[in-house]
């Protein structure tokens, strides 16, 4: 029998029977750090399904949240706003505004799309010379979250209270940003929970970030195997991993990194795709961080220069 033929299929098991190593509840402290999103988590057997989740999740939540709209709030005449050039008005997109919102975009990009897609902005909430694009989901900015120039936002997309998204950050779509958090990077298909700081340029894709976690700059997740995107995306398999003694089939091709709460990871580090990071670890700057399972309450260091990893050899001269 080879590897994958003896893994067991985690999405089929009841959550009982899910190894603690790959549940919510083994990252995230709920309690100490309640997180508007917990019901992502509490419909997943793992943290793995929730990643998967994420956009049904998130398609529901926004039009939930649509709905419990304040009377106060406003709709707004798209053809009356800045960055509509070409967008075919209320056909292409509905902008609802609480009190003290500003929407000024640099650019909307429309879609085809079944019917026009939403853009709430709560009240204080700001969203000023980003680009916008309406092909894939809506987007939801809570109280006094800021959207700074040059940014890119893709729906299905919930920005949560006081959230920063800075100038050049690329929000790809299926993306849950928590209260209080700070993004610039390119992120796609992640959750990041209250005060995680992503706040550089970099990647993640396919992932969960805990509570105050932070990634330094240059930091990036692999979120598909080196030697699989060789293959056509049909021919893909699905990430195996080893928990517990037993291996486990994930049921996802791509999978980045899961950082629980108060986790680092230094400058020019990068995880391998199924990256499991516990609680408090520490990743030193230009580590890279082989698939599997690390912490709690550990330090993952890089010391090349004490290991003995790096080769020295005297530079050859040409006169």
């Amino acid at each position: 029998m080879t590897e994958r033929t003896q893994a067991i299929r985690l999405d089929e098991l009841p959550r009982g029977e899910v190894p603690p190593d790959l549940r919510a509840e083994t990252y995230f402290d709920f309690a100490a750090h309640p997180f508007a999103h917990r019901a992502l988590f509490d419909r997943a057997n793992s943290v793995c399904a929730a990643i998967r989740a994420i956009h049904d999740y998130a398609t529901g939540w926004l039009q939930e949240r649509f709905r419990q709209a304040p009377a106060s709030a406003r709709v707004a005449d798209p053809s009356a706003l800045p960055g509509m050039d070409g967008v075919d008005g209320a056909a292409a997109l509905r902008v609802v505004l609480e009190e003290g919102a500003v929407f000024r975009p640099a650019r909307v990009i429309p879609a085809a799309a079944p019917r026009p897609r939403t853009i709430y902005l709560a009240r204080d909430a700001r969203l000023i010379g980003a680009d916008v694009y309406l092909d894939r989901g809506d987007i939801f900015l809570d109280e006094a979250a800021a959207v700074e120039p040059s940014a890119g936002l893709r729906g299905p997309l919930i920005v949560g209270r006081r959230a920063q998204v800075r100038q050049a950050a690329y929000l790809r779509g299926d993306c849950i940003i928590g209260e209080d958090a700070v993004v610039r990077g390119e992120i796609k298909n992640s959750v990041l929970m209250g005060r995680a700081e992503f706040p550089h340029h970099s990647y993640q894709g396919d992932s969960l970030c805990g509570y105050k976690s932070h990634f330094g700059a240059g930091a990036t997740t692999a979120n598909l195997g080196i030697f699989a995107g060789m293959r056509e995306e049909q021919r893909q398999r699905s990430i195996v991993v080893a928990c517990a003694g037993r291996l486990y089939d994930l049921g996802t091709r791509k999978m980045g990194i899961c950082m629980g709460d108060y986790c680092q990871v230094g400058c020019n580090s990068v995880s391998d795709p199924a990256t499991f990071l516990r609680p408090r670890t520490i990743v030193y700057a230009l580590t890279r961080i082989p698939r599997g399972f690390y912490g709690p309450d550990e330090v993952l260091k890089n010391k090349p220069m004490e290991r003995g990893v790096v080769e020295r050899a005297p530079l050859r001269r040409e006169d």
